[in-house]
Order: C-alpha cells, then sequence, then structure tokens
C-alpha cells in the first residue's frame, strides 16, 4: 500500500494491528458513496456509522452492510465513538457540521470547498488548531502526480522566476438550463465558482500562495438561471506574479472536467494537466535530474503511485490514505489542511466581490489622470 506524504516520499509505515481508525460518514450523495467505497476498504480503518437525510439510502445500507445509520450529525456523535468524519454534504453544511465535529476532539476530511465564508472558514481553521486534530479538505488535484511534479519543479527553481500563471478548467456539467438541486444554487455552494473554479484555484495558491487582489472577474452565465457557468478574472501575486484564470463549465468539447496550468518563468516554461506534464527548459536553467535543455515530458503513469483501492482515479484513493496515515502517525500538519483551504475561501470570496463591483466604465476616462509627483513614476503605480 503507497503512502502519500507531502513531500511525496512513502510515509512510515505502521503496524497495521495497531492502526485502526474509527471513521463515520456525513452525506452519502455521488461524492459520500465514493468515499465510502474507498475508505471502507481501507485496511486501516473501521467505517462505523453513516449520516445521511435519504431513508431509502439509510435502509438499503443498513440492510446490506450492517453499518450504523442517523439522519443527524449530533445523533450519530453522541451514539458511536469514533476517531475521525468524513463530510461529504452540500458546502452550506460544511460549517456548523464542522465545527460540532471539532468541538468533540476528532479528525476530519471534508469535501471542498472548506465553507462559503472565507470568516468561517478563518474560524474553523483556528479551532482546528487549538484543538490540536488532523484536517484535510478534497482538493485531490494535489495528489495528481502530474500536478505534483509541478510543485516539485517550481520548489527547485527549474523555471527560473516565475512570471506568469494560466488556470484553466472545462467540462460538460450544465448543457441546459437545470431544475433546482444544491449545484445550481450559489447560496448552497452551487455554481461554477465553487464548485469547479476552486479546483484551479487551490493549485495557484499551492503554486503561487494567496493572491494580494483580483481584478476584471466575471461570473457569467450560458445556461444556468440562479448561479453562474463561466468564471474568468486576472490575480495578482507578490513580486509582479500574475495568474488568469479561465473557466467554464458548461463545454461539451470536453467529454469531462479537465484542469491544466501553465507557469512561465524566466528559465523556461512547464504545462500540466491531469495526463502529463510537459517542461521547456532554456539553457540558462538549472540542472534537474531527469530534466534537459529543451522539451521534457513526463507521463502520469510514471508519475503515479499505486494506491490499495482504485475508484474514480488514483487521486481519490490517495488523498483518503494521506489522511489515515496522518491520523494514525498524529501529523498534524499535512496536504491540504483547513489553513490552505482557507486561503483558497479568501480567493473564491474576493472573486464573487470583485465581479460584483464590475468593470471600470468608459465614463472614467472624462476626469484628468493625477499627475505623479514623484519623477518618473507613472500614476498608475502610485498605489
Amino acid at each position: 500500500m503507497s503512502h502519500v506524504s507531502e513531500t511525496n516520499a512513502p510515509a512510515a509505515e505502521v503496524p497495521i494491528e495497531t492502526a485502526r481508525v474509527r471513521v463515520g460518514v456525513i452525506g452519502l450523495g455521488k461524492m459520500g458513496l465514493s468515499h465510502l467505497a474507498m475508505i471502507k476498504a481501507h485496511p486501516w480503518v473501521s467505517v462505523d456509522a453513516v449520516v445521511d437525510s435519504t431513508g431509502y439510502i439509510l435502509d438499503v445500507l443498513g440492510k446490506y452492510t450492517g453499518l450504523k445509520t442517523f439522519t443527524s450529525v449530533d445523533e450519530m456523535l453522541a451514539a458511536v465513538e469514533l476517531d475521525a468524519v468524513i463530510i461529504a454534504t452540500p458546502t452550506k453544511f460544511h460549517a456548523p457540521m464542522v465545527k460540532s465535529v471539532l468541538e468533540r476532539g476528532l479528525h476530519i476530511f471534508c469535501e471542498k470547498p472548506l465553507s462559503l465564508s472565507a470568516a468561517d472558514s478563518d474560524e474553523l481553521a483556528a479551532l482546528a488548531e487549538r484543538r490540536g486534530v488532523v484536517t484535510q479538505v478534497g482538493y485531490h488535484n494535489r495528489f495528481v502526480g502530474a500536478f505534483r511534479e509541478v510543485k516539485r519543479l517550481l520548489d527547485l527553481g527549474a523555471i527560473g522566476r516565475v512570471t506568469h500563471i494560466q488556470a484553466e478548467a472545462y467540462g460538460p456539467v450544465v448543457l441546459k438550463s437545470r431544475g433546482s438541486t444544491w449545484r445550481s444554487n450559489r447560496n448552497e455552494g452551487g455554481g461554477c465558482l465553487y464548485d469547479y473554479a476552486a479546483h484551479p484555484v487551490d493549485l495557484l495558491t499551492w503554486y503561487a500562495g494567496e493572491p494580494i487582489g483580483v481584478g476584471g472577474t466575471v461570473l457569467g452565465s450560458v445556461f444556468s438561471e440562479h448561479t453562474e457557468d463561466e468564471v474568468f478574472s486576472t490575480l495578482f501575486f507578490d513580486a509582479g506574479v500574475s495568474a488568469q484564470l479561465s473557466v467554464n463549465w458548461s463545454d461539451e468539447s470536453y467529454r469531462k472536467m479537465t484542469t491544466q496550468i501553465t507557469i512561465t518563468g524566466t528559465a523556461g516554461r512547464i504545462h500540466a494537466d491531469r495526463q502529463e506534464c510537459q517542461v521547456y527548459l532554456r539553457d540558462t536553467a538549472p540542472e534537474i535530474e531527469g530534466y534537459e535543455t529543451g522539451w521534457n515530458v513526463k507521463y502520469t503513469t510514471e508519475l503515479t503511485d499505486e494506491v490499495w483501492y482504485y475508484l474514480r482515479g488514483e487521486e481519490y484513493s490517495a488523498q483518503l490514505d494521506h489522511f489515515v496515515t496522518r491520523v494514525v502517525e498524529g501529523a498534524v500538519l499535512g496536504t491540504n489542511s483547513f489553513t490552505s483551504a482557507a486561503a483558497t475561501d479568501h480567493v473564491l470570496e474576493l472573486l464573487t466581490i470583485d465581479a460584483a463591483a464590475g468593470p471600470s466604465t468608459r465614463a472614467a476616462t472624462a476626469a484628468p489622470a493625477p499627475v505623479a509627483k514623484k519623477k518618473g513614476l507613472l500614476p498608475w503605480r502610485r498605489a
């Protein structure tokens, strides 16, 4: 069994007989059922209870699996002794559920995004730190071999000083007007921004840190009536680094969700998606083992470790294995903590605020531009 650590090196093996993590799963929709299947097969885990609001699903699970079933999180927490929980409910429920679990001192894996409020996410991250528990949010792209290789190369300075990043995600999620579900309602965590763009935004914060600002954000509708189907924006980081965000979940030219990253630097360029990592290095690039000047291609098959159970993709199993391993080892620090997820939530909130402000209009040019007082300093740089 492979264990993925922050450094992509195998974690220390823990004797299986001493590692039994008692887990409860909250929310049995598409992702919840996927998590249940994977975590139930983990040799170090026993799934002791599940929570959902749908009686039919609970009846089936109770009859054929023997799992203890509940319709209330508090009811489950009071009745079953657990070490950790997995939360895979609609995002609007995350904050109160996570808080209840944290107050009982349990470890938490929560689906992304952490919450719909940056302030709530900060509060949850601070509470988790005080409780000293393991936290992880389901940004699975950080466990994709090609995207992890990008991070490794950036940390090694492979393409020199980074100047620009382009983060994209496209897919055929909404191709007609949809009925009323939580995914079509922004207030419940639906919409392209929180449900789709959150993934490339999280990669941006992983590679470049939290941006200092955003601008020109567009949240556009293609088919949806109550939320956005497109997200476009420019993000600004320290040291003059900029990033373009381009996301559209109403693009049927893609068979399924496709996330890709392109990073330009003074010594080269990196382009990556789930399938491969393409790297172009100038002759000014430092020597990197396995790479040479010019084009290099590393395929996901050579960058991905085996997992004990495959469903949807190795990255989904790998992230749960990382969580379980951290719980067993008591490793509070790790990939995709509440703190890093809160940084992503701050960006999502900034994009929302910027989009609501709208563009500067031509009327703004009617007033004369301010004159820079300091010689050589252009007016737009004075701020």
